[in-house]
């Protein structure tokens, strides 16, 4: 594994200024596309992982990312709750089913972690079950590295107060009010418990072929910035 890492080493106070980020994100939109082209003609295939906090920017985040990519050599992922389908079968199944092909990027805005997070603190998985998990997501991943898959895993961060502020704003404004739900409220109920599993997760799953980069949430354009930066450095 990687040097270990913890949401509280993360500076949220750090801003970018709006006419900086204007001036940086086009030049690494970019490079990003350029890699993607890269991968293409060598057959490389890359996995993205966005994971986070409800409102922290995943999805602003994955569509500056793919801002200037060819659509055709990438797919989104968006993860819900697996169907009655997937529920008859081992969780790690309906993610092997949208591995990309060669050549071509998958990027998963939640994942397999959800096994880790949202299943161990709602209770949707047995402890027996998420312990077991990491080292299944371990194999995983080797396994995925080992057939010449690139893996960056992202977590977006934000602290309470402004993910509150994201939810009231959603809740005012008509066109973003379906993004929030009763269960987004409850979930910062369980903020402590959500907020341990998470810092276990980054300590126990975050290894040299497959890492995680801890991204600041709580300035949209320094979290968009620091996803390309953090994509090209580690996809390149």
């Amino acid at each position: 594994m990687n040097s270990q890492l913890s949401l509280k080493s993360v500076n949220l106070d750090e801003k970018l200024a709006i006419d900086e980020y204007k001036k940086k994100l086009k030049i690494l939109q970019e490079k990003a596309r350029l890699i993607t082209h890269k991968c293409q003609s060598k057959k490389q295939s890359i996995i993205v992982v966005f994971e986070g906090w409800d409102a922290a920017g995943k999805g602003g985040a994955i569509r500056r990312l793919t801002g200037l990519m060819d659509p055709r050599l990438y797919e989104i992922h968006n993860i819900a709750a697996p169907d009655s389908t997937e529920r008859t079968r081992n969780y790690l199944w309906r993610f092997w089913r949208r591995i990309p092909e060669k050549g071509v990027m998958g990027i998963f805005d939640r994942s397999w972690y959800g096994r880790i997070m949202v299943e161990r603190v709602e209770g949707f998985a047995k402890e027996e079950e998420w312990s077991r998990a990491y080292r299944e997501i371990q194999w995983f991943e080797e396994d995925l590295y080992n057939s010449q898959i690139k893996i960056v895993k992202f977590f977006l961060h934000v602290d309470p107060t402004v993910q509150k502020e994201r939810f009231e704003a959603r809740a005012d404004d008509p066109l973003k009010r379906w993004k929030l739900t009763e269960e987004d409220w409850r979930n910062r109920d369980k903020w402590t418990l959500y907020e341990t599993a998470i810092e276990e997760m980054l300590l126990r799953t975050n290894f040299k072929f497959a890492p995680w980069v801890i991204i600041n949430g709580n300035d949209k354009y320094l979290a968009r910035i620091q996803v390309l930066e953090n994509f090209i450095k580690h996809c390149k």
